[in-house]
């Protein structure tokens, strides 16, 4: 009998594990390409809070506090879909070669953008804020080093899975533009 059940309870179980819809930090098409004052960039990993390195989506409640949505998940690590999405948003939208760390060249990067994000909240008001400081580093000095505060607010489109997906690609698209406008020639 209980080799007769065995493939029952296996299905059963394989079928109630992992089946929530999964979302992507897809970044817009680009527009416009920034001629830079480097020709290449490293973007080191993407420094996420705590509550947003997980896999579960979060909504603030009115009350403040921030609550799984039921039954979506990101569809990649947040800490590696976000910096990667940030070097590929990057190097579609500039003439500088970028890549995220570790650096495939054999040769340096001519600048290093280090990101810390203090905030990356789809919020209760219907704004998705993102916020925190990137760095500029340069061991040649082929760039002005400098550090820079970001404060990004992108309406929701719906308190979604999906209307916060992307705002999250908006917000990381804004976050780009920034740090390639601080490059431009």
């Amino acid at each position: 009998m209980f080799r007769m059940l065995l493939p029952l309870v296996l299905l059963l179980v394989s079928a109630c594990a992992g089946t929530e819809p999964r979302y992507l930090i897809d970044p817009p098409e680009v527009k416009t390409v920034s001629r830079l004052a480097v020709s290449s960039i490293e973007v080191r990993e993407v420094s996420l809070p705590t509550y947003a390195e997980g896999s579960e989506i979060l909504m603030e409640g009115e009350d403040g506090a921030l609550m799984p949505i039921d039954n979506a998940a990101w569809a990649d690590d947040p800490v590696r879909a976000v910096t990667l999405s940030l070097a590929d948003q990057m190097g579609r939208a500039s003439t500088a070669t970028v890549a995220a760390e570790p650096w495939p060249l054999e040769e340096g990067a001519d600048v290093s953008v280090h990101v810390r994000v203090t905030a990356m909240v789809a919020r209760a008001d219907g704004t998705f804020d993102l916020t925190g400081q990137y760095a500029l580093s340069s061991f040649d000095k082929v760039v002005r080093e400098r550090v820079a505060r970001f404060d990004i607010s992108i309406p929701l489109p719906a308190n979604t899975p999906s209307g916060i997906a992307l705002a999250t690609s908006q917000s990381v698209t804004a976050l780009s533009d920034q740090i390639l406008t601080a490059l431009r020639r």
